[in-house]
């Protein structure tokens, strides 16, 4: 069944430039496709139709899969058939017809600029490990990356003299700005910490955790965990939290969906439009507050 797969692969890496994690996610998509189509004793991808999918499709349904995995695997099974298509292994597409589920776009939780304030200021230690850890939240909060574009921040993607940092997803490439908090948490870090964590003075990566070794997502997310208990924030903070946070205070006080869309990496300013929600809301409490006959 796994045939294509690693033609697949290589072909999402060389022409379609995708990231890391997208690719990992196509092939965990594809792997519990592939279990599900031996389940139903069909062992050949050239076999599979239209009803084939939509009997899968029916599957995840009453499995209670998330619309947004649901309108993920529709993605996947899209590309992968019509990757088929083109390396001729198939004649037609049976995913072509597939359609994505609504999703309901929810505002996303977010903190408060106080909130805010107060995680950040709790790595307030002069340990390699405060230091990190400030440095880390300060960049997060500055920047809106993501988790994993943060720990894959290598020493090459830091410009401190401009003010800068360089974020790579596939062939795409963006550069954010820093601000003065993140610029100096950052310079402390790198002046008086990297050098007691790194295992090796070439290591590229910009972060590392206690025992030398690149920062993982989990790692990160115990440490986020553990300051925000600190801070006594009982909101269930995730490290997307802080990306959510970012830009919809950037969006409240008077920046552009479209410079917000850039740094965050969206590809489509529909997705940054949720944003605007918070200024909406802002908008409409400062009416109420303000004017006479409210």
């Amino acid at each position: 069944m796994e045939t294509y797969l690693e033609g697949f692969i290589q072909y999402l890496k060389d022409i379609k430039k995708s990231s890391k994690n997208t690719i990992l996610s196509y092939q965990r998509d594809l792997r519990k496709f592939f279990a599900y189509l031996q389940e139903a004793r069909i062992c050949d991808i050239t076999k599979v139709n239209q009803t084939n999918l939509n009997s899968y499709m029916l599957y995840m349904e009453k499995e209670n899969f998330a619309a947004s995995t649901v309108s993920r695997n529709i993605a996947t099974l899209k590309s992968y058939f019509m990757y088929l298509l083109k390396q001729g292994v198939i004649s037609h597409d049976p995913a072509d017809q597939l359609k994505a589920p609504k999703i309901e776009k929810k505002i996303p939780g977010i903190l408060t600029v106080e909130e805010v304030n107060l995680l950040l200021s709790q790595p307030g230690g002069t340990s390699n490990k405060e230091l990190r850890d400030k440095a880390m939240l300060e960049l997060l909060y500055a920047t809106g990356i993501r988790v994993s574009e943060l720990i894959s921040l290598t020493m090459e993607d830091v410009n401190l003299i401009s003010g800068y940092i360089r974020v790579r997803e596939g062939s795409r490439e963006r550069v954010i700005p820093l601000g003065h908090a993140a610029r100096q948490a950052l310079k402390n870090y790198l002046e008086n910490a990297r050098e007691g964590m790194i295992a090796t003075e070439d290591e590229p990566v910009l972060f590392t955790n206690c025992n030398g070794q690149p920062m993982s997502r989990q790692g990160f997310w115990k440490v986020l965990k553990q300051y925000a208990k600190r801070a006594g924030i009982e909101t269930d903070i995730t490290p997307h939290t802080l990306r959510h946070s970012f830009a919809a205070h950037l969006v409240e006080n008077g920046a552009d969906l479209h410079s917000v869309q850039e740094m965050l990496g969206h590809s489509d300013v529909s997705t940054t439009q949720i944003y605007a929600k918070f200024n909406n809301n802002r908008i409409r409490e400062v009416y109420s507050k303000a004017h006479p006959r409210a």
